[in-house]
């Protein structure tokens, strides 16, 4: 009888000896690890926030100091500072013509924008359809990010909701001066009205009560000591608050001008709470405030193309000293 062959396996060693049990985790273990990884992480974060941040701030303050310069370039060329805005007519639905971001366009290094820019128009005109709906880079904060492409009409003016004309966002705004009880004194309409408090980008126009803008002589303060262009960003939960945002190319107000209220809102990023805090001028230091999302503080450029950091603490009334030109206020920042 043949034999049968086996063709089955053969274990190496003896078969009869157990296995042994490769190691793993206890499920208290594993909690531990997942507990570890969860405070590492929470760690790291802040600091990798913090560092963005640092980034986000370091890129704000470039872009600050080119619109400084760019400013000053310009000045250089036309023995003036570029006018804060004109508008040629009455509050409030007068259209207006060019501001500062526009003027200073071919410095910044934005010809090809610059170009198709018609002075023979209005800004809410058709014709300038194009400068209005461009977002400009340098324009805008890193720090400033939600929705900064949006085109959003803005809350009131020629460009308002009635004409619905949407406009690029920015981040930065012209200083016009400290106020008393609103962005022009409009009892002095027509004439030159508290030079003395006036910023160096204030408006041109009848409404304004100014006839030309600045020369850099004129800011008897100190280059040095006198608020030239700073950030306003804030947030919002409104619609209101979301169309009274920074809008480059809008000649009208405030909404690339700012001044400076001696009310301790008048450096806040956040419009609503603005409101809520309320007092003295109604709703006029949340629309023509200051403010950044930067924590703490923001950016200003000064007439001497220096870029400063001014805390959210800063006394309001050491604040409203540099936001005049010509108003004897002869101090330093802290």
């Amino acid at each position: 009888m043949a034999r049968r062959r086996s063709f089955g396996f053969v274990p190496c060693g003896d078969s009869t000896k157990p296995r042994r049990r490769r190691p793993a985790f206890t499920l208290v273990e594993l909690l531990v690890v997942i507990a570890i990884i969860g405070i590492l992480v929470a760690l790291l974060l802040p600091a990798v926030q913090a560092a963005r941040e640092a980034a986000r701030r370091s890129q704000c303050t470039n872009r600050l100091k080119q619109i400084g310069l760019a400013i000053l370039n310009y000045e250089s060329s036309y023995k003036s500072l570029p006018p804060g805005g004109i508008t040629e007519g009455p509050c409030c639905s007068t259209k207006s013509g060019t501001s500062w971001p526009i003027s200073i366009l071919p410095q910044l290094e934005e010809q090809t924008l610059f170009d198709q820019y018609r002075f023979d128009f209005f800004n809410e005109d058709p014709e300038n359809t194009i400068v209005r709906e461009t977002q400009v880079a340098k324009y805008t904060c890193p720090s400033d990010p939600e929705g900064i492409d949006d085109l959003i009409t803005p809350a009131s003016g020629p460009g308002s909701a009635s004409a619905r004309i949407k406009y690029a966002r920015g981040s930065y705004r012209g200083s016009a001066g400290l106020c008393e009880n609103g962005f022009w004194d409009s009892s002095s309409q027509g004439s030159v009205a508290h030079l003395y408090e006036r910023g160096p980008l204030h408006g041109v126009g009848p409404y304004d009560g100014m006839q030309e803008p600045v020369a850099l002589k004129k800011v008897t303060d100190g280059q040095t000591n006198t608020l030239l262009v700073g950030e306003k960003a804030h947030r919002w939960t409104s619609s209101e608050g979301q169309r009274r945002q920074t809008f480059w190319a809008y000649t009208y107000t405030s909404y690339n001008r700012s001044c400076t209220f001696e009310q301790t809102r008048s450096i806040i990023n956040d419009y609503e709470r603005c409101l809520q805090i309320g007092g003295e001028f109604g709703s006029n230091p949340c629309k023509r405030s200051w403010g950044s999302l930067h924590p703490e503080g923001l950016y200003f450029a000064m007439c001497d193309g220096s870029v400063q950091w001014i805390s959210a603490s800063i006394d309001i009334f050491l604040f409203g000293d540099h936001a005049t030109m010509a108003g004897g206020e002869i101090v330093s920042l802290p």
